[in-house]
């Protein structure tokens, strides 16, 4: 009530403030308690937003007034570019997927899930129950928490296949979010100026972690089903790169999920040439109609660079992820981190611990599955009957977007602009991939909020394209 009331008053004086000439009297706090029967704590907080807001003044002795509006000479920042030089290379400074949009707008940008598909209660009990702990006054190691590394290399463990020696807690860092970890992998094992093959389309923050690294982006060519393995081989054998980034379940953004034996080629190729795949396992608990089969669980021999992400099935608030490295490469990573973070906050990481090992989480899991397949199918559904100038080359089994081929000719950046006009928020596909595009695509994610809407979204789309056409 305090909150509402603050707002209110500050609303209306802000509205009396517009037409007030500048210098005239604003009343007095009790007058104003008065006025709008509130408490001189509640009033006293509406002026502080104001005089905040560079709206009001106060005069000590005198009384409170509106601010005159004063001219103010512009910055000067030219000397920084003589400073600064060059940029190392051109990176978005914001993904198309990381914009705010207006409250009303159908957002089909974003790359989380709405709120309503989190164990909310989970995690604010978890996040409560490790407030009470050590974990908020201390400073944790700087490989992680050890049950929690524990909790991940045991994961991976129980996807292994008799015979493979698992991951031990040790293999494990604990990471502020995979995009960190991508940045430290990238460095600790690529290295500025040497080459790293790529699946294209890919996940654009690996595109920019890279770019950020200074590595030199090698793409191979990746489908609803992977890439080619004969492409990765060539590849290899072309430039000297000692490892490979890729998604290979639920790839962001185009969903593809890699089948068993392409696994097992691609970690031959690796072992035979001595290099590393580096495996964004980013959707792991987003399954929906297979299950996941890490890679990494077949590895014993320290050329997989596993990454596993919390982010997205848990909260976006708990920022943590792990790294699953053996032998030389994971002290390359664990001082790259350590230089950059130093640790990771023990409460965060005891919350996510919590969450993950609770009862409910499974429960979650199974009802978070249901949830996305209907999300997914409902938007399927709606952009085939609304929409099919905007062609879903194959069903994802798992993850949270649509990859959806326009057109040729279309300009995704038009289509983009023109949809936000009409209240829907999409994401122009150029920045999936690390070359040039092979065509017009845009991503759609269907865990975002008001999926009743999806119905309307692909008229919406439907419309701008022909609109185009």
């Amino acid at each position: 009530m305090i909150n509402d009331s603050t707002e209110r008053i500050a609303a209306e004086l802000r509205t009396w403030i517009s037409k007030a000439p500048a210098g005239a009297r604003v009343p007095s706090n009790r007058a104003l308690s008065a006025q709008y029967g509130a408490s001189p704590v509640t009033v006293q907080k509406a002026m502080s937003r104001l005089a905040s807001a560079g709206l009001i003044e106060s005069r000590p002795g005198v009384g409170t007034f509106v601010r005159a509006t004063r001219t103010v000479r512009p910055a000067d920042y030219s000397w920084q570019t003589a400073a600064l030089g060059a940029p190392p290379s051109r990176i978005p400074t914001l993904s198309s997927t990381q914009r705010a949009v207006a409250p009303d707008a159908i957002a089909l940008h974003s790359g989380y899930p709405a709120r309503e598909l989190l164990p909310e209660r989970l995690v604010r009990s978890a996040l409560a129950r490790a407030a009470r702990t050590d974990a908020a006054m201390t400073r944790s190691p700087a490989a992680g928490m050890p049950q929690l590394q524990e909790w991940f290399a045991g994961e991976l463990a129980e996807a292994g296949p008799v015979g493979i020696a698992p991951p031990t807690a040790r293999d494990v860092l604990i990471l502020s979010g995979s995009q960190s970890g991508l940045s430290s992998i990238f460095r600790a094992i690529v290295g500025p100026g040497q080459p790293l093959l790529i699946e294209s389309p890919t996940y654009w923050g690996a595109i920019l972690a890279a770019a950020q690294a200074g590595v030199t982006l090698v793409p191979i060519p990746s489908g609803p089903e992977g890439p080619a393995v004969d492409d990765v081989v060539r590849a290899f054998d072309e430039t000297g790169a000692r490892a490979f980034y890729a998604q290979p379940t639920y790839a962001n953004p185009n969903g593809a999920q890699w089948r068993p034996e392409l696994g097992r080629a691609v970690l031959d190729a690796v072992r035979e040439r001595g290099a590393f795949l580096i495996e964004d396992d980013w959707a792991h608990d987003l399954s929906i109609d297979s299950d996941p089969h890490p890679i990494a669980a077949r590895d014993d021999d320290g050329h997989v660079v596993y990454l596993r992400s919390l982010t997205k099935s848990v909260s976006p608030a708990l920022r943590v992820a792990a790294a699953v490295a053996r032998g030389p490469a994971r002290e390359r990573i664990l001082a790259d981190r350590a230089a950059e973070s130093m640790y990771v906050s023990g409460l965060l990481q005891a919350a996510a611990l919590d969450v993950v090992t609770q009862p409910a989480w499974h429960t979650h899991l199974r009802r978070l599955r249901d949830q996305l397949r209907a999300r997914r199918d409902l938007l399927l559904g709606s952009l085939r009957r609304e929409a099919p100038e905007a062609y879903v080359e194959r069903t994802p089994l798992g993850g949270l977007n649509l990859w959806a081929r326009l057109p040729d000719g279309t300009d995704a950046d038009l289509l983009a602009r023109v949809c936000e006009t009409r209240g829907l928020i999409v994401a122009p596909g150029a920045e999936w991939f690390p070359g040039e595009p092979s065509g017009p695509h845009i991503r759609l994610n269907y865990s975002g909020p008001n999926a009743e809407r999806f119905p309307e979204a692909a008229r919406i789309l439907g419309d701008a394209l022909r609109s185009l056409g």
